[in-house]
């Protein structure tokens, strides 16, 4: 069994160039995500501002099996 110096140093050098490339191309999707993704929607808000709607958990119990269902699929409760 001959084993080839050349061939397993192109297959290395293929490796690590593929492994530098998947982490240059994640570590820049992670980056594109943080520079395009909104502002946390759920954080507390600040100034002035008035929470206008609070959902409450007592009217989804009170209807029929397919208001509950309706409730369950608007608002994952």
């Amino acid at each position: 069994m001959v084993l080839s110096l050349r061939k397993w140093l192109s297959r290395i050098l293929f490796v690590v160039i593929f492994t530098l490339l998947l982490l240059i191309a994640t570590g820049s999707y992670r980056w594109l995500v943080d520079v395009i993704a909104p502002v946390h929607p759920y954080k507390t808000p600040k100034g002035e501002a008035l929470k206008v709607f609070q959902a409450s958990p007592a009217d989804a119990e009170k209807g029929s099996l397919t208001d509950r269902l309706r409730w369950f699929y608007w608002y994952g409760e």
